[in-house]
C-alpha cells in the first residue's frame, strides 16, 4: 500500500561538528533530542553525519545536505576558541561575508555588563554570516543563527534544547509519524520470518526489530512507525496475534 496522496513529508538532517565527538572524549546527546522534537512537529530526521572541525568538510557537507533535505541542523563549533570555525565555514558555504551582528553585540554587552567580561574571545560568538537571522540562546545568550534552511546551534545539549525551543515556530512540519511498540520475549531468530511477512502486508509502515535484555532475559522491541493510526493499530493487532501463536509475550509499550 502506498502512502496517502495527502501525506506531506518534511525532512531534516543533522551535522554534528567536533573533533571531540570523533575522538570519543564527548558523547553526543543532541541527535536523540532533535529527532524526537522534530518528529512531534512532523519533520523526519533522515540522516546524521559526524564530521571534524575542518572548514572544507563543513562546507561540503552542509552544501550537500541543504539541497537534499528541507532543513539542516548543525551542532558544535560556534564557541569562543580558535577551533570554533563553524560560523566562518557556513559563511563560506553560502558565499557570503561574516562580521559582528549589531543585535548579537547588544545582547551580549547587556548580558556581561562589565566590559572586562566581554572579552575579544566572547565577541567572536557575535560574528554571524551576512543575511542570517539570529537564533535566541536563553541559556548563555551567545546566539545561533539561521541562513536559508540551515540552523546553526552550539554543541552543549542544554543550549541546543534552549535554541531549538526558541526557533521551532519557524519550522513547517508535515504529517507526524505515529509509533506503536510491542515488547516480546521471543528472540529475533524465531520471529524474523513472520515479521517479514507482516512487513510485506503493511508496506506503508516501517517495522523495526530491536533486541536487548530485560531483567536478565532476552527481550525484543518491535516498533511500528507510520502516519495512519488505523493501519498502525491493525498492524499491531496482527503482530500480537502472531506472537501469541508462537507462545510468546506481547506487551505494548506506550511512549
Amino acid at each position: 500500500m502506498s502512502a496517502p496522496s495527502s501525506e506531506k513529508i518534511v525532512t531534516a538532517s543533522l551535522v554534528i561538528i567536533g573533533n571531540e565527538i570523533l575522538s570519543g572524549r564527548t558523547r553526543d546527546a543532541n541527535l536523540g533530542f532533535l529527532a524526537a522534537e522534530l518528529g512531534k512537529l512532523g519533520v523526519r530526521m533522515m540522516e546524521c553525519r559526524v564530521i571534524p572541525d575542518i572548514e572544507q568538510k563543513i562546507m561540503d557537507t552542509v552544501n550537500e545536505l541543504r539541497k537534499q533535505y528541507d532543513y539542516v541542523f548543525t551542532t558544535g563549533g560556534i564557541g569562543p576558541t580558535h577551533d570554533d570555525i563553524t560560523a566562518d565555514s557556513i559563511a563560506r558555504a553560502f558565499g557570503v561575508g561574516i562580521s559582528e551582528h549589531p543585535e548579537a553585540i547588544d545582547r551580549m554587552t547587556r548580558y556581561y555588563g562589565d566590559p572586562a567580561q566581554f572579552t575579544p574571545a566572547r565577541r567572536r560568538m557575535a560574528r554571524i554570516p551576512h543575511g542570517a537571522s539570529l537564533v535566541d540562546n536563553p541559556i548563555s545568550i551567545a546566539p545561533g543563527f539561521q541562513i536559508e534552511n540551515v540552523f546553526v546551534f552550539a554543541g552543549i545539549p542544554r543550549i541546543v534544547e534552549g535554541m531549538f525551543h526558541s526557533m521551532q515556530h519557524r519550522l513547517i512540519g508535515g504529517t507526524p509519524l505515529q509509533v506503536r511498540t510491542i515488547r516480546t520475549n521471543i528472540v529475533e531468530g524465531i520471529v524474523a520470518e513472520p515479521l517479514g511477512d507482516l512487513q510485506k502486508r503493511y508496506a506503508d509502515i516501517d517495522i523495526g526489530s530491536y533486541p536487548g535484555f530485560r531483567q536478565g532475559r532476552p527481550s525484543v522491541s518491535l516498533v511500528m512507525r507510520g502516519t495512519d493510526g488505523r493501519r498502525l493499530d491493525a498492524c499491531r493487532d496482527e503482530l500480537v496475534s502472531i506472537l501469541g501463536a508462537l507462545g510468546g509475550e506481547a506487551e505494548e509499550f506506550v511512549q
